[in-house]
């Protein structure tokens, strides 16, 4: 479903908001923290400060602001009090805000410390898959031509990419039309119009790309136990492009990366 001008204004301060939050973990010294307290932090930051509305708390009957994935955990890591950030981790927090009835959704994987070579590779390569998917969206492109961007970067570097999980359409419901899936072919898949919003996900396993969730039915682990990385960010289709939502300060030097003036 494509998004009316004023709607897209809406969804593009949302996505500002949501990138403010990200500026504030950038700021924060993350080792030491339990996810619980990253998580607390976070939610006052959105309601108190930004006046908005964590909006993965209560949706699902999920009971946090966000998803803290540490490590082996691909995704929808539960924040927990004895779960605390130690030097060599790697953590994807994933957070999705409201604002005047609009979601934004975004996810950054950070280095907790000095992170070994090997987990600082997988975490650069999976973000250039997410820059490669979102450099794939114009007018006419197709969904397939996302996927197939982002996949081919992740083989290219060793890696596979999680089929079981993917982009989704956002809006006024955190979960709506289409499936933006991460691998696929150039040229098949839905037509990309002006107006279209969603996320791009990818989450890339340095081993095998099977998962399964653990017992308390919402952890996604790599099957084989090795280490895996995610980012995301919200996207627009433009008539001439791309408008990435939620991008960040730190992300304007990114060729082709672009924030629509609300």
């Amino acid at each position: 479903m494509t998004k009316q001008p004023h709607e897209l204004a809406l969804m593009a301060e949302a996505g500002r908001l949501l990138a403010s939050v990200f500026g504030l973990l950038d700021r924060t010294t993350l080792a030491g923290m339990s996810t619980l307290a990253v998580n607390d932090m976070v939610e006052r930051y959105i309601v108190d400060e930004l006046k908005a509305r964590p909006a993965s708390k209560g949706q699902y009957g999920y009971a946090f602001a966000l998803n803290s994935s540490v490590n082996e955990v691909v995704c929808h890591g539960v924040p927990s009090a004895s779960e605390v950030l130690r030097e060599g981790d790697i953590v994807n927090l994933d957070i999705t805000l409201e604002k005047n009835g609009y979601i934004a959704d975004s996810s950054k994987t950070y280095l907790i410390g000095e992170v070994d070579l090997a987990a600082k590779k997988l975490v650069q390569a999976t973000y250039e898959a997410m820059w490669k998917g979102i450099r794939a969206v114009r007018p006419g492109a197709r969904l397939g031509d996302i996927g197939w961007a982002i996949e081919r970067h992740a083989r290219r570097n060793g890696y596979s990419v999680v089929r079981d999980y993917c982009g989704h359409g956002i809006g006024r419901e955190m979960h709506e039309e289409p499936q933006v899936l991460h691998f696929g072919k150039p040229g098949t898949g839905l037509p990309l119009r002006e107006g279209m919003v969603f996320t791009i996900e990818p989450m890339l396993n340095r081993g095998g790309r099977s998962v399964k969730t653990e017992a308390d039915g919402w952890t996604v682990v790599t099957r084989d136990g090795s280490l895996s990385a995610q980012f995301e960010h919200t996207v627009a289709v433009t008539a001439s492009g791309v408008s990435v939502l939620t991008l960040r300060p730190d992300e304007a030097g990114m060729t082709g990366a672009r924030r629509p003036v609300a």
